[in-house]
């Protein structure tokens, strides 16, 4: 009887997550399906159970708008976290620091839950280079990750200027017929 109890509690540590692939998002695919994009901080996490699954909640201190949603958000909920005894994994899923900038590309659903287009893919680190120039960089993500014709692709990253990205999402803004036929 006490191996069975030891068991069922070990068993209940463990959430089980569905499978996730990613989906391999050009810049053009964030800045359009986005809902907003923002630079923001974090200034605080905390984890909370819908249902079966874990999410990770991060506040933000929003310092600039680059695509603005009708609802400007204060917290964004990313996949997988720890909610008591119950640890989930999100796969895709970033983690974010309290206190590290970030360039976040976003997306709110129907229900209000704001979250990270892409996954990791929508969220950029910020640093300053050598020069002083400020640049966004994402590390490669190394889960599955499929082309739009379903094919496994590797992610190598991405590496841009700040000042880059804002004319990018200006020009993808003022005329997305040619940006989705520029990624075709």
């Amino acid at each position: 009887m006490r191996i069975s109890i030891h068991l069922l509690t070990s068993l209940a540590l463990v959430a089980p997550a569905g499978a996730t692939t990613l989906r391999k998002m050009s810049m053009n695919d964030l800045i359009l399906e986005s809902t907003s994009i923002v630079r923001a901080r974090v200034t605080a996490a905390r984890s909370a159970a819908i249902g079966r699954d874990i999410y990770t909640y991060y506040q933000l201190q929003v310092s600039d708008t680059l695509k603005q949603g009708a609802i400007l958000p204060a917290e964004i909920a990313v996949p997988g976290g720890v909610y008591g005894n119950l640890r989930q994994i999100g796969i895709g899923s970033p983690v974010l620091a309290e206190g590290q900038e970030y360039v976040l590309f976003l997306w709110t659903s129907r229900s209000g839950m704001t979250q990270i287009m892409g996954l990791s893919q929508g969220m950029f680190n910020l640093r300053q280079d050598a020069s002083g120039a400020t640049v966004l960089n994402r590390p490669a993500i190394s889960d599955q990750m499929l082309d739009k014709s379903g094919k496994p692709v590797t992610d190598t990253g991405m590496t841009m200027k700040w000042s880059d990205l804002r004319a990018q999402i200006v020009q993808t803004l003022k005329n997305p017929s040619s940006a989705a036929a520029a990624k075709q």
